[in-house]
């Protein structure tokens, strides 16, 4: 039977790499995967600080029932240009930083203390996309991501691909087409079954046949009262196989779901049905640790994609991203657009057959989630190449034959190889830019691709570049930020010919020297670096039904003087509800609906309070005496939440929240920490540290003193070992908060 041991101890951790360290156990660091080479500060690093060679070694003994078994390990991310030596011989090596890849130890191991060694080369390798230019985004060096010993018989399963190609028929089928692992060409002959399972393990089918050749395909009909995958309803089922041979028994579990997705002239249809695509780009990274945060982590973004910003679609920009966030969106029902590694550079011969690899590799590891609905096999915003992208279709298109093709540019007039016209639409900015063309968010299909036709269309990203906002810049600024975000979604949700739009991104990123404010962070996110959000977050938060949550959120710090011309007006509340209410001081409430004229096209328009609602008396007192505030939602003619300002804040209290209470060992939970006012608002500009301190059975992530950006920070804790956690924050001016966190026995 196959197993899979964790293999993330027990690793000795060097700076550079001698040729005597893969044949000597040498003193070093003590770490455990995943694991970051080097820890950079949040801002104004030196980005060269990882890019060299580090050493990982790990001395293990082997079982004796590993005898007679295929014994290999397998890295689900290094970062990058790994060689791995054991027992002082090289024995694999992998250039792509963002897929898995596996060494045999089979046949090499011997009696007592067997030495493996891991050399990760973090520089900018010309031959290696996505280097060779210039890249806006760090690739941190380290084993970022875990480390498994995979034990199973000689001959065993290796990658499947399961399909369903009747999934929208009353009575469905599964296929399956799965390779035979046979590494030391033995003669065999065996049985391979497979068996479909609902989430409740209720067998739903089963099928078996021969398998004595390199793969073996199986199909199991007569399906009904199957579940489709839905964003609403992400039904998974599962699909177990075994393969008996006289070398032993495999076993093997896969999740999917039955679902189809199709980009056409109309839009994009999920199992039939148009579904307008509302997303955001998402780079892995995380302060300080970069790349190196677990399963926890990798879910809880997922989490807050879906459940907190309410998309339905998110790209993994520019790389194949971990599989426990994969896994996540098919679990919530959150699409997924995954693309290979890269950003503008196109490089020469060697280059371009390691990006058409990545192709490869991604698809292979990835075809079986539900959620990814499109590959992206073209350099993000790169010029044309036209045999270049002829073959990276071409593979693509054969090794999967159910998901389309897309390639995102920002160019025009582009050659279309894919199968959707994906966009980079930066359009509404080039206004500062000196640009005549009035205020557009977004252009027409056919001035983009100059096509004769109408063809399956996406905006795969705008805004963030064009105007970077950091959480505690000024209301007017931030207010823009808002308008921004959801004039383009106005505009993609109006326009038929276009599937929908991803926009620039969810999460603030660290960057080169090259790129950003300087401080070597992009503060092009709705979200900041921790995961804390800036009022664009609701331009998408509030475009959800509010039988899953109801938002209401003002665009204000509620303070005169944050506005060139001072007072709040426009007022912009982001919010699902019907009408709001204003009650300003002593002023006659306003009810008022949402600004359907400006933003006739979005589920939710937000409401806009301006002059117009103000009699000229009323204008007279408005900003000119400061007052407390009410804002209130009501749906139906209820009340259904409430905002208040205070017209005096102070600071009054220093609060503390964890993503969880329970943590897994070995995993992370989010800390958020915050300076609220007498309200309960956050104060933007209340800049003073705050001091963390982690005891028990868990360690800070990071520094211990921070200080407060936009009134909030953040922080993750990594449970060591299993018992209780306690996180304590303080302020000199707010005190205290404690947090009692339990880290418990769990999955890694």
């Amino acid at each position: 039977m196959r197993s899979l041991i964790d293999f993330n101890d027990g690793w000795v951790f060097h700076e550079g790499f001698d040729g005597v360290l893969t044949t000597n156990p040498r003193p070093g660091r003590n770490v455990r995967l995943p694991h970051n080479a080097v820890e950079l500060p949040f801002s104004y690093f030196d980005e060269r600080d990882y890019q060299r060679a580090f050493t990982y070694q790990k001395e293990f003994e082997a079982e004796p029932g590993w005898a007679g078994k295929e014994v290999t390990l397998i890295l689900d991310g290094a970062m990058a240009n790994s060689v791995v030596y054991f027992n002082g011989v090289e024995i694999a090596s992998h250039k792509d930083g963002y897929t898995p890849f596996g060494a045999r130890f089979t046949g090499r191991l011997k009696e007592g203390k067997n030495l493996v060694v891991i050399t990760v080369d973090g520089s900018e390798n010309p031959q290696i996309p996505p280097f060779g230019g210039q890249i806006d985004y760090l690739t941190y060096a380290g084993i970022y991501r875990e480390a498994w010993l995979r034990i199973s018989a000689p001959v065993s399963i290796g990658n499947q691909k399961i399909e369903t190609p009747d999934a929208l028929a009353a009575t469905k089928s599964v296929t399956v087409n799965a390779d035979i692992s046979n590494p030391q060409g033995l003669a065999y002959a065996g049985t391979l079954t497979a068996t479909l399972k609902d989430k409740a393990g209720k067998t739903l089918g089963t099928a078996s046949g021969v398998a004595d050749g390199k793969s073996a395909s199986l199909a199991i009909g007569g399906l009904t009262g199957i579940e489709l995958w839905d964003i609403k309803n992400p039904a998974l089922y599962t699909l177990e196989l075994a393969l008996d041979t006289q070398h032993g028994r495999d076993e093997s579990a896969t999740t999917f779901g039955f679902r189809t997705a199709e980009f056409t002239t109309e839009g994009f249809k999920l199992n039939g049905k148009l579904l307008k695509l509302r997303g955001l780009n998402r780079h892995q990274s995380f302060p300080y640790v970069g790349y190196a945060l677990g399963r926890a982590a990798q879910e809880r973004d997922a989490e807050i994609l879906k459940h907190e910003l309410h998309l339905n679609m998110v790209r993994t920009s520019h790389y194949p991203q971990s599989k426990y966030f994969l896994d996540r969106c098919d679990q919530l029902g959150l699409l997924v657009f995954e693309e290979i590694p890269g950003w503008q550079h196109i490089g020469g011969d060697v280059w371009k057959a390691e990006a058409v690899e990545n192709v490869r590799r991604m698809i292979r590891r990835d075809w079986n989630h539900p959620s990814i609905v499109i590959w992206g096999v073209r350099i993000n915003e790169s010029q044309d190449d036209h045999d270049f992208y002829v073959e990276t279709n071409r593979v693509a298109h054969e090794l999967d034959t159910t998901r389309p093709t897309g390639g995102v540019r920002f160019i025009t007039d582009s050659e279309l190889l894919e199968d959707v016209y994906t966009m980079n639409d930066f359009i509404l900015g080039n206004e500062e830019l000196g640009g005549n063309r009035p205020r557009t968010p977004l252009r027409p299909q056919q001035e983009v691709t100059g096509l004769d036709r109408i063809v399956p269309y996406m905006i795969t990203e705008y805004g963030g570049h064009m105007y970077p906002t950091k959480s505690y810049d000024q209301e007017q600024r931030q207010a823009e930020h808002v308008l921004r975000h959801l004039q383009v979604m106005n505009a993609a949700y109006g326009d038929p010919q276009i599937a929908g739009c991803i926009g620039w991104c969810a999460f603030d990123y660290n960057t080169h020297k090259d790129f950003g404010s300087g401080d070597r962070l992009c503060h092009h996110g709705v979200m900041d670096m921790f995961r804390e959000p800036k009022f664009a977050a609701y331009a998408y938060a509030s475009q959800c039904d509010a039988d899953e949550e109801i938002v209401l959120k003002p665009v204000t710090f509620w303070a005169r003087g944050e506005r060139n011309i001072g007072g709040t007006l426009p007022l912009m509340i982001l919010t699902n509800c019907e009408e709001v209410e204003l009650r300003y001081g002593n002023q006659p409430p306003k009810r008022i609906g949402p600004d359907r004229e400006n933003f006739p096209h979005l589920p939710h328009p937000p409401v806009v309070i301006d002059r117009r609602h103000f009699s000229a008396e009323e204008l007279g007192l408005w900003g000119m005496r400061w007052e407390p505030a009410v804002i209130t939602g009501y749906i139906g003619g209820k009340a259904v939440k409430e905002v208040k300002f205070a017209d005096d804040p102070v600071a009054a209290t220093l609060e503390a929240v964890a993503d969880a209470e329970i943590v897994a060992r070995h995993q992370t939970v989010r800390v958020i920490v915050r300076a609220l006012d007498q309200a309960g608002n956050k104060l933007p500009f209340f800049p003073e540290p705050v001091a963390i301190e982690v005891t028990g059975a868990g360690k800070l992530l990071g520094p211990s003193i921070v200080p407060l950006r936009g009134g909030a920070t953040g922080f993750w804790v990594e449970a060591t070992s299993t018992g209780p956690i306690k996180v304590t924050t303080s302020n000199t001016r707010l005190g205290t908060t404690t947090l009692n966190l339990t880290a418990a026995q769990g999955t890694p």
